[in-house]
């Protein structure tokens, strides 16, 4: 998929022109490039990896939420589903059979005779009411009676039966009778026949009035009552009247019917009883919240699933109608039960036909990226970035693409966006149709939904040619934002051919909108995380480059102050970088801004470098050999890199820095140490080329060999003694075509045609730097002239590098 980035031996010319490139010499090639064998391996895995997050082996389910059926949907198979509504109705009816779990506790209940015999006692041993202590003149409402007691049906019948001394004296003479020495006798009788009266509730326990109102217990509800610490199949079953004391007490109820079979709780003292009972007695059932929740699972799960069953034909969707929450249920229900028809041959069938569709795809983005994006097909961890940028995309798009969200225009979007800002449009464009048509393939498969995603993402591309600040991508989101809407609601009313049917249409306007407003999203993500994406895909946008362009950068700082001529020069290469580059169609800006910093790493050793020695000063290099010279001018370059790095400087332009020399000689050091050499045969192993080279690399973009031509021709143009226009053409032409001999431009992009304009333009740069000017006459009078003359024509005076 990628070409080799090795470099080709020189051979001779004979041997060139008769070797064929065969298919076979391509084979061999590649069998020998471990590199390329790695990257075609990394596309392959990725190849694999989009089919698989496109779940290629799945047939696409092309319906949504709001999506209009003009001709109704039938079923396409026999197929049965389960009855949601039907089978919530039945496990509700189970669960409505359960019985609520109450564990019961008689103890409570145990004490209650004795406590009876020890009131009784003390009523009988009163003489008046007032005798008695509060507590059993409440219990046995033996005194005024409160408006909300008369009101109650037991506690009226009581309290109309005279004051509260006439009550007492029923009482007592019912406990002690025609003779006192008779009350011990008929107080244990009364007990007796109490404990008789007790026996339901002791058996079946009483409920809470709080429990009741807090569970919402119905009458008809079975509750299941169960001695502490015994299974549960050894309960009662229940209705709530019988564990319910008032209910108990009714004249329906089993103690309130059990008063006829007494004697000494004849029906004069029936009501006091009745009330003591009811002020003394707690609730002796505890509700069993863990094993009720238990059971009713149980029960719901004991419930098999009711079926519907459609047969092929039936219409799942009427005419006209828009798709709702249910009979999209009922679509999927459908598409399930035709997916697991599929045998294992199809579902090959259809991984094999993905496979193929997403490998052509692949190779035309790999045919482009080859041709145009080098920093894609050269770099293994670039590579790897792209690949999972589409990847990532192909499968959370796939995700979301499915009510309610439908949001898979974001990761298309956000991806279309970055490659636009990291690379370029055309790459962007590409890798927009074949994601959007990939998503189209494994979601809906409709026509119309490519047509939606393809238009917006081509109207964010369009915008983005320059990102020069983060407002650029909020309007680029508003655009394709306003395409996405438009188109979506054209789409439509071709369908419908009724405008008053789509504008009516609230729900499809609303899903419309929503996919608009998920394209701002998209563009506020990638505005927000622009530093990030710089970082990864090794790219610098115009945004950072304006920031980096300001004069008070603390590293443009330190160059002007410890190494004026340094910066001077830098200042000047970068005006003429920037207009050449901008003449071939590349970025200027990146150009101008890497002249900035291409020299950072002389300002380490400043004084060692003809532009910042002061005239009339010794150069150090007097001082010096050859080759130690060269070794100081050569580290300038690994110094600047070593500062660019640690002041945090972008990678793009680090590169210019590193490559602004290229693997070009120091040639007045090499031509020293060749004269040394001639002179001193002891030396001449210290004449070697290869010693007096810069490391490089070679200049891997343009603007980097822009930024080499004019570096090279802005020093050499300062040694000239006339600067005429024909003698900087002549220099800058001999010097390009020195470059040129030399393959320093071998591995960047430019081509004959980019490499005439760019010394045609700087010709005329340097040609208007150095242009001439007026000689004045020598003379009092024509120096004061010459001390008043336009201060536009001065020029600095600085030593050539």
């Amino acid at each position: 998929m990628f070409g080799s980035g090795h470099k080709r031996s020189r051979v001779p010319k004979s041997v060139a022109l008769s070797r064929r490139d065969t298919l076979g010499s391509r084979l061999l090639d590649i069998s020998q490039d471990r590199g390329l064998q790695l990257r075609l391996g990394i596309s392959l895995v990725a190849i694999v990896l989009l089919v698989i997050s496109l779940q290629a082996w799945k047939a696409p389910f092309s319906y949504r939420q709001g999506d209009y059926a003009e001709h109704g949907i039938a079923a396409k198979i026999d197929f049965e589903r389960v009855d949601v509504i039907g089978t919530d109705l039945a496990r509700q009816r189970a669960e409505d059979t359960v019985a609520l779990v109450f564990i019961h506790d008689p103890q409570i209940l145990e004490l209650l005779d004795d406590e009876l015999r020890a009131a009784l006692g003390e009523i009988a041993a009163a003489k008046a009411v007032e005798r008695l202590s509060d507590n059993a003149r409440k219990q046995f409402a033996l005194d005024e009676p409160t408006a909300q007691e008369l009101e109650d049906s037991f506690s009226s019948e009581w309290y109309n039966r005279g004051t509260p001394q006439e009550r007492f004296e029923t009482l007592r003479a019912a406990i002690v009778g025609p003779d006192m020495k008779m009350a011990e006798a008929r107080i244990d009788s009364m007990v007796e026949e109490f404990q008789e009266f007790i026996l339901p509730i002791t058996e079946t326990g009483i409920i809470s009035v709080d429990t009741v109102r807090l569970e919402k217990i119905t009458p008809d509800k079975r509750l299941q009552i169960v001695l502490e610490n015994q299974p549960l199949e050894s309960g009662t079953t229940v209705l709530l009247p019988r564990v319910r004391l008032l209910d108990q007490l009714n004249e329906a109820g089993q103690m309130g019917y059990s008063w006829e079979t007494f004697k000494t709780l004849n029906p004069e003292i029936r009501p006091a009883i009745v009330q003591w009972l009811i002020e003394r007695v707690s609730p002796t059932l505890r509700y069993d919240q863990a094993t009720t929740t238990t059971e009713i699972a149980l029960a719901r799960e004991m419930v098999d699933p009711r079926l519907e069953r459609y047969l092929t034909g039936d219409m799942l969707v009427s005419p006209q109608e828009f798709i709702g929450k249910e009979k999209l249920a009922l679509l999927e229900d459908e598409y399930e039960a035709a997916e697991v028809q599929i045998g294992n041959g199809a579902r090959l069938t259809r991984v094999g036909i993905a496979l193929i569709m997403v490998s052509v795809l692949s190779i035309l983005i790999g045919f482009y990226i080859v041709k145009n994006e080098p920093r894609i097909a050269n770099d293994v961890q670039a590579l790897i970035t792209f690949w999972v940028a589409m990847i990532a995309t192909a499968f959370i798009g796939r995700i979301v693409s499915f009510d309610p969200l439908r949001a898979e225009i974001i990761p298309l979007l956000t991806t279309v966006l970055l490659l636009s800002v990291a690379f370029n449009q055309t790459l962007a464009t590409i890798s927009a149709f074949s994601l959007a048509l990939l998503l189209t393939m494994s979601t809906t498969g409709e026509f119309n939904q490519f047509l939606v995603l393809m238009s917006t993402a081509t109207a964010a591309i369009i915008p983005l040619q320059k990102v020069s600040s983060r407002s650029t991508l909020i309007k680029t989101s508003f655009i394709s934002a306003l395409t996405y809407f438009i188109v979506g609601c054209g789409i439509a009313i071709i369908e419908t051919q009724s405008i008053t049917e789509v504008m009516q249409d609230t729900q499809f306007l609303v899903m419309s909108a929503k996919g608009a407003a998920l394209c701002l999203v998209a563009g506020y993500l990638v505005a927000g995380s622009l530093p990030f994406i710089e970082n990864t895909f090794g790219v610098v946008t115009d945004m950072t480059l304006l920031e980096l362009s300001d004069p008070s950068h603390p590293l443009l700082q330190d160059l002007v102050r410890l190494a004026p001529g340094t910066y001077n020069h830098s200042i000047s290469v970068a005006s003429i970088a920037e207009t050449a580059t901008e003449r071939i169609g590349g970025n200027g800006l990146l150009a101008r801004v890497g002249a900035y910093f291409h020299d950072i790493g002389k300002m380490l050793k400043p004084q060692y470098f003809i532009e910042n020695v002061q005239e009339g000063a010794t150069s150090p290099h007097e001082q010096l050999s050859p080759a130690m010279s060269t070794l100081i001018i050569i580290g300038h370059v690994k110094d600047g890199v070593d500062l660019a790095e640690q002041y945090g400087l972008p990678a793009p332009i680090i590169d210019f820095v590193e490559q602004h020399h290229g693997t070009t000689l120091v040639e007045y050091f090499y031509h020293e140490a060749t004269k040394k050499a001639e002179c001193e045969p002891d030396h001449k192993t210290d004449a070697e080329e290869s010693s007096f080279r810069y490391p490089g690399p070679k200049p891997q973009s343009r603007e980097a060999g822009v930024m080499m031509i004019a570096d090279a021709c802005e020093s050499a143009c300062r040694t000239l003694t006339e600067p005429t226009p024909r003698r900087i053409e002549s220099l800058v032409d001999s010097i390009v075509m020195r470059r040129l001999l030399d393959g320093q431009f071998d591995e960047c992009a430019l081509q004959m045609s980019d490499i005439r304009k760019i010394q045609d333009s700087v010709t005329k740069s340097l040609t208007a730097i150095y242009h001439g000017r007026i000689k004045y006459p020598d003379g009092p009078d024509s120096k004061k002239k010459s001390d008043v003359r336009d201060p536009s024509h001065e020029q600095p005076t600085i030593a050539a590098n």
